[in-house]
C-alpha cells in the first residue's frame, strides 16, 4: 500500500496541541495578573511626600505624580483586555475552536499562536482587514 505524501490541511489542533496552548496560556496570565497587581499598586501610591519643599518644586512634582498616574493607568487597563483576551483563548481552547481563524475558518500557524496565543486571525486576514479600513 502507497502512502500519500500529500496530507490534508489542517482543519484544528488536536488535545495534545491544544494542552500546549492551555499551559502556555495560563503562565501568561499568571504574569499579566503580577504585572497588573503592580500597575495598580503604582496608581494607589501617593508618592514622594514634598511638604517640606518650595512651593514650585512641589507644584512640578504633583505633575509628574499625575502623568505617572495616567500612564500607569492607560497601562493597567492594557493589561486587563490582556488578560481577558487571554481568558477568552482558554474558552476557544475548552470549546475546541483555538487557532481557527475569525475571518477565513483556516487554522492559525502554530508560530504565530506561540507569538501571540490570544489572536483570533491569521496575518493575512488581519492585514485584509487592515487594507479594508483604509
Amino acid at each position: 500500500m502507497a502512502t500519500n505524501d500529500q496530507t490534508p490541511e489542517k482543519k484544528y489542533y488536536d488535545s495534545e496541541e491544544l494542552q500546549e496552548f492551555k499551559e502556555i496560556i495560563l503562565g501568561k496570565i499568571e504574569e499579566a495578573k503580577k504585572n497588573l497587581e503592580l500597575l495598580n499598586a503604582a496608581v494607589a501610591n501617593e508618592g514622594n511626600d514634598v511638604t517640606d519643599t518650595s512651593p514650585t518644586f512641589k507644584a512640578l512634582e504633583e505633575g509628574n505624580n499625575v502623568l505617572s498616574k495616567e500612564e500607569n493607568s492607560k497601562l493597567a487597563a492594557r493589561q486587563q483586555k490582556f488578560i481577558k483576551d487571554l481568558e477568552a483563548a482558554l474558552i476557544r481552547i475548552e470549546n475546541k475552536t483555538y487557532g481557527i481563524c475569525k475571518v477565513t475558518g483556516k487554522l492559525i500557524p502554530k508560530e504565530r499562536l506561540l507569538v501571540v496565543p490570544h489572536t483570533t486571525m491569521t496575518v493575512e486576514a488581519k492585514e485584509m482587514l487592515a487594507k479594508k479600513k483604509k
